[in-house]
């Protein structure tokens, strides 16, 4: 499931993105806010890449586990338009604490965090709950978050500076729903990204930060979604996972 907030942050945008981390370093590595450096013990592993993010017409022929991403039936991205209307179905509502420990790292491409959770166990992450179908709730767990540059999806035909990616599992650690906030410039100072330490480097991928944050301050900035479009999705890059 894919949400998609209507308004905007006011924050600056971040370096070209061109896929999306699996943040399976759920792991602290350290004591919190000591950021830990190529000459110390710990380290992230750059995951290696096989695709181009702005060659998606041939993700599918290079590498026989992104078939879905040429033959699949409900790719994301899709154009949004304003004529379409908001959803009023699938109304999220969101227990997420005022503080949650994660490792703070740069993929590659831009700024991403991983929750910290036992191996296994994601329910005690912070969560959100919709209505999947009349009278059926479900109830996915945040397991990272991370930033596209500029936005994966259009409004209108015009696409944001930047979008910011809250990926969320099923108690199984499966990709379930995601939530796509937009991101442009604007004139006051984001407290989500406020709270972040100094951004960490595209050349130091094997650099990683174990903070503590606040993920409500996204919330808040956009009204806990209270305008939104949704639909049944994939993973914007390959594996390109539906559903």
């Amino acid at each position: 499931m894919h949400f998609i907030n209507f308004a905007t942050f006011s924050a600056i945008a971040f370096s070209t993105v061109l896929a999306c981390p699996d943040h399976s370093n759920h792991e602290l590595v350290g004591p919190l806010y000591k950021r830990q450096t190529v000459n110390e013990t710990f380290r992230v592993t750059p995951s290696k890449k096989d695709w181009a993010y702005e060659a998606s017409y041939n993700w599918g022929m290079i590498n026989e586990n992104y078939t879905l991403c040429q033959i699949g039936t409900q790719q994301s991205p899709i154009p949004l338009l304003l004529t379409q209307g908001l959803s009023l179905n699938h109304i999220p509502h969101f227990q997420y604490p005022a503080t949650a420990a994660g490792n703070f790292y740069n993929w590659g491409y831009g700024p991403a965090f991983t929750f910290t959770h036992p191996a296994g166990n994601w329910t005690g992450l912070p969560r959100l709950t919709f209505e999947e179908a009349p009278g059926v709730n479900e109830t996915v767990y945040l397991r990272g978050w991370h930033l596209h540059a500029p936005a994966d999806h259009s409004v209108q035909g015009d696409r944001s500076k930047a979008e910011l990616h809250m990926v969320h599992v099923n108690a199984a650690g499966e990709d379930r729903a995601v939530l796509a906030f937009r991101v442009d410039p604007g004139n006051a100072e984001s407290a989500f990204f406020g709270q972040l330490p100094a951004i960490i480097g595209f050349n130091d991928t094997d650099v990683q930060e174990p903070i503590q944050l606040d993920p409500s301050l996204a919330l808040n900035e956009v009204n806990s979604f209270s305008e939104f479009w949704t639909y049944s999705g994939s993973l914007t890059s390959p594996p390109c996972t539906e559903g």
